[in-house]
């Protein structure tokens, strides 16, 4: 699934330990194909009552006899991951089948909460990152993402009959959201709301660079390389004043090559205290909460990488794939 998903990261995730791979591709697959579910095969509210069905399955320990359920499972047992991330992440799921809307940027943090917060919370107890300051700035970094991808898909998004853009703003404008998205065009008050999105996407990457730096040096670089990457989907929306309604935003392959090795000759500063343990976003708080509830170690398997990389690289993957339909 991650290898016909995003062919980029399934290259990348081969360069991690195989017991580590293996769990975020458990991860992975499970919501892709609840995603998939949901909006692909247009399941709507009724996938979503399957979906929350299969997770009581897979966490009673009797999961259906399908691979992405059987590989869950085991991930769910051998890491102890909480259900919560999970049940944000269907719950994000059931927002977009009600046709859910933002109205303010606090709600579309929200929402990102739990289709992207959830999956790097996910992730962080794969890699035994349970400290609530990994949380925080694991949830943060998700966050970023989403918002990311919200000012790429403007366009595509309004084409599709998807707004994701907060309504709230677009009033303060000048444009009706209704009407607007009956006619999608490219204006300057659209570029102004697309740039003030970036500005906040941009604050969130850089509390998400304050974990990155207290994370072990050989994790750093892999780590900061998946951060520049998807950051620079939003430098290219810039470069192009902002216009993400007549084109997409991709980076080119010279372009990712000069960005990892970027991330491999970075000189780190050890980020005070303060910095690392900024608060959580209020709308990431219950993520947090679940994931250092528990004291569990993690196994044998996976102590020495508690802070490795991969719960980044596969949370950049399933965003990355991920269709957006909030509208």
């Amino acid at each position: 699934m991650i290898r016909t998903g995003s062919r980029s990261f399934f290259a990348a995730s081969l360069l991690l330990p195989e017991h580590v791979r293996n769990g975020a591709y458990a991860l992975y697959a499970f919501c892709r194909f609840s995603d998939d579910s949901v909006d692909v095969d247009h399941g709507g509210q009724a996938a979503v009552v399957r979906l929350t069905a299969r997770l009581d399955a897979i966490y009673a320990g009797a999961p259906a006899d399908g691979a992405v359920d059987r590989a869950l499972a085991d991930a769910v047992e051998l890491y102890d991951i909480p259900r919560a991330p999970f049940d944000a992440l269907l719950e994000g799921l059931a927002w977009d089948a009600a046709g859910r809307s933002c109205e303010t940027l606090e709600d579309l943090y929200a929402y990102s909460a739990r289709v992207a917060g959830a999956v790097g919370g996910m992730m962080t107890v794969l890699m035994g990152a349970r400290e609530p300051h990994m949380a925080a700035r694991a949830t943060d970094l998700g966050v970023a993402m989403q918002l990311t991808n919200v000012a790429r898909d403007v366009g595509e998004d309004a084409r599709a009959g998807r707004l994701y853009l907060p309504r709230s703003w677009m009033r303060e404008a000048g444009i009706d959201p209704d009407a607007w998205l009956a006619e999608p065009r490219f204006t300057p008050e659209i570029a102004e709301i697309v740039s003030r999105l970036l500005q906040h996407a941009d604050e969130l990457y850089g509390r998400a660079d304050t974990g990155i730096a207290a994370l072990p040096k050989p994790f750093r670089p892999a780590i900061y390389a998946a951060r520049l990457l998807y950051a620079e989907i939003g430098a290219g929306i810039t470069r192009a004043g902002f216009d993400s309604m007549s084109r997409r935003s991709v980076v080119p392959a010279s372009r990712k090559l000069h960005l990892v090795a970027r991330s491999l000759t970075r000189a780190w500063r050890v980020p005070a205290q303060a910095e690392l343990n900024a608060p959580a976003l209020p709308q990431t708080q219950f993520l947090v909460d679940a994931i250092t509830a528990s004291d569990h170690a993690p196994s044998p398997a996976i102590r020495g990488v508690k802070h490795d990389v991969k719960w980044v690289i596969d949370l950049f993957a399933a965003l990355d794939e991920r269709p957006r339909r909030l509208a």
